[in-house]
């Protein structure tokens, strides 16, 4: 039977903050494998002091032990299939309570082909829901390796935010080594960055610096969301300069020969690392909506490594 870990708290907060029922979320944990009583408890934790939130929970409590008998069998099909490793990631992700998310207008321009300050982006692929974009020659093979060389010897292990103060935390659920470039600190990231802002359609001061990440073999980074989930105590250190994530651009900074993907589990999608090339999704819309089709992840190299450079996109003017 799963258990209620770090990724599981994260996805009941987000669902608590998307406004989904009670309800929704106990059905869809037991279709999960969780048993309802233990939905229900961990249900009613995350909404806290809400005491009509808690009357709702124990209302919908007993119809969800009466799907558990059924769901417990399709959970256990699907589960002597799995791995061990894809059942730990699966837990995270498997359930999405049925909340209706406002897709609007993307703002990155329309066409095949996109002037993105001083050069030409080829655009590969678009997907309405979630809002994904995979570009070619966002990079050229020269900017790539000058990328590389100069992050190689400044490495340090890659962090997450702590949901309950904000900090950067080493977790073992991202494998990878990492820098960060203040933005415009001179004439090679400012261009990169300013490229990028046109790409995306968004203030160049609207961006977080750029960041480096590689991974060896074996490295990964397991599906998260890039947005800071409303509700966490440790988000409010994060938003009060420059408001919330909005969009992500992750750029590809060598070929990986096997693994490596960018996923989108939820929407059955990915994207292969590609030098040059780039993935861009929006998980914010004009409501201040976050998407949950956007939870994502780096899958594991499996042969070679994996350089990837990645900017953040932010409501208003960060820094």
């Amino acid at each position: 039977m799963p258990e209620v870990d770090a990724a599981w708290e994260e996805w009941l907060s987000s669902n608590v903050v998307r406004g989904c029922s009670p309800d929704s979320m106990i059905e869809a944990m037991v279709r999960s494998g969780f048993a309802a009583d233990a939905a229900s408890v961990a249900v009613h934790r995350t909404l806290g002091q809400n005491s009509a939130g808690a009357a709702s929970v124990a209302a919908v409590a007993a119809s969800a032990a009466s799907a558990a008998s059924a769901a417990s069998a399709a959970v256990a099909a699907v589960a002597s299939t799995a791995s061990a490793a894809s059942a730990a990631t699966g837990a995270a992700r498997a359930a999405v309570a049925p909340c209706t998310y406002q897709y609007d207008a993307v703002p990155v321009a329309r066409g095949n082909v996109i002037r993105a300050y001083d050069r030409d982006v080829r655009v590969l692929m678009r997907c309405e829901r979630p809002q994904v974009i995979v570009f070619a020659d966002v990079l050229s093979p020269d900017e790539c390796g000058e990328m590389i060389e100069r992050s190689r010897h400044r490495l340090k292990r890659s962090t997450t935010v702590n949901p309950a103060t904000g900090q950067e935390d080493v977790i073992r659920n991202r494998t990878s080594e990492g820098i960060w470039y203040q933005r415009g600190e001179d004439p090679f990231i400012e261009r990169l960055d300013r490229r990028i802002a046109s790409l995306m359609n968004s203030p160049v001061e609207n961006g977080e610096g750029l960041q480096i990440l590689h991974y060896d073999t074996t490295g990964e980074y397991r599906p998260h969301f890039d947005y800071f989930p409303p509700d966490q105590p440790g988000s409010a250190v994060h938003t009060a300069q420059g408001g919330q994530r909005v969009a992500t651009l992750v750029v590809y900074l060598n070929d990986v020969a096997d693994g490596g993907e960018t996923i989108f589990p939820d929407a059955g999608m990915s994207v292969a690392a590609m030098q040059g090339g780039a993935v861009y999704f929006r998980y914010m819309n004009g409501q201040r909506q976050l998407d949950p089709l956007s939870l994502h992840g780096g899958a594991p190299v499996l042969a070679g490594d994996k350089w990837i450079m990645t900017k953040w996109v932010r409501e208003r003017a960060y820094g």
